[in-house]
């Protein structure tokens, strides 16, 4: 039997979870017998259409089995969809709802599913970090993804679910990447009404993003400034073995939220489907978790207390 070949197209390379999305797929096609090739988009929404309308387009001899990708902008691109449906191509969507899914499902043998972070259940592990954390209340700033995208749609309101009524938020928007949250949050501080604010607390919804938070405000020159800001705890999430749990048992990090990447489980999932006949399910979630523990972070906070 050839082997299989899979396109994943991730949104960008500057992201310590998006380099473990690609990693988990090369490995996981060396392991399955899979060809994968990974290419990302540099955070622009045409450059990803295009990619991946070149390889639908492609001589029968150089098109991908299936397709893989996370979505940049407001859609998950469902004409391209279609175009890969009708051309016999596997379709997954990574990390997004996508509507037109049970349509393409039902019209096309290809298969076609989605396999997604649970984003409102990382949220809500934030949350109760969150609670943890700040025992007796307080201020937090927090650093949402892409205004457009519902994984930071999701992650927000499921941190509003469980973030208790004492805590306030202040919402700052980044791109998934340090250097988006290092220049949000140093727009933020050189407003007039930062200076008088008392930060008890900075959560982001990645690692990356709370890395940079904090190097904007290390970076204030002002050191009584410097000093209260940094007194803050910071939260994360992706929770990647090298990056944010390392940055937590170093200290940067009070928290993160671990989350398993997507590939893995949707190229398991495309294999099976298309060597064995198993139809996929339409979602597949994959399961976060909180590190440390919500109980290691309420005894650690009892004891500060």
């Amino acid at each position: 039997m050839a082997k299989l070949n899979f396109l994943v197209s991730i949104p960008t390379d500057d992201n310590d979870y998006q380099q473990e999305q690609a990693s988990a797929a090369e490995e996981t096609g060396q392991r399955l017998g899979v060809n994968v090739k990974v290419v990302h988009a540099d955070n622009d929404a045409i450059k990803q259409s295009d990619q991946i309308l070149k390889a639908i387009q492609s001589s029968a001899s150089d098109r991908p089995d299936a397709i893989l990708f996370e979505p940049l902008g407001a859609t998950a691109l469902p004409q391209v969809a279609r175009a890969a449906a009708a051309a016999g191509i596997g379709w997954v969507v990574l990390n997004r709802d996508a509507d037109y899914l049970p349509e393409l499902r039902r019209a096309n043998r290809a298969p076609a599913f989605s396999v997604s972070s649970d984003h409102l259940e990382i949220g809500r592990i934030q949350g109760l970090q969150f609670a943890a954390l700040l025992p007796q209340g307080g201020s937090a700033l927090y650093v949402q993804g892409p205004s457009e995208n519902s994984a930071a749609k999701d992650r927000t309101i499921g941190m509003q679910q469980t973030k208790p009524a004492n805590i306030k938020i202040h919402m700052l928007k980044g791109q998934w990447t340090e250097e988006s949250s290092y220049k949000a949050v140093s727009s933020w501080v050189r407003l007039p009404t930062s200076k008088k604010q008392v930060i008890d607390l900075v959560g982001a919804q990645d690692d990356s993003m709370a890395i940079g938070a904090r190097k904007a405000l290390q970076e204030q020159t002002d050191q009584a400034v410097r000093t209260k800001w940094l007194s803050a705890r910071f939260t994360g999430c992706d929770g990647l073995p090298n990056t944010g749990q390392e940055y937590v048992r170093s200290g940067l990090l009070a928290a993160t939220v671990i989350v398993p990447p997507n590939t893995q489980l949707a190229i398991e999932m495309l294999v099976a489907a298309i060597q064995q006949g198993k139809t996929p399910t339409e979602l597949a979630l994959t399961v976060p978790v909180s590190f440390p523990t919500i109980n290691d972070l309420v005894k650690a906070s009892g004891k500060k207390s």
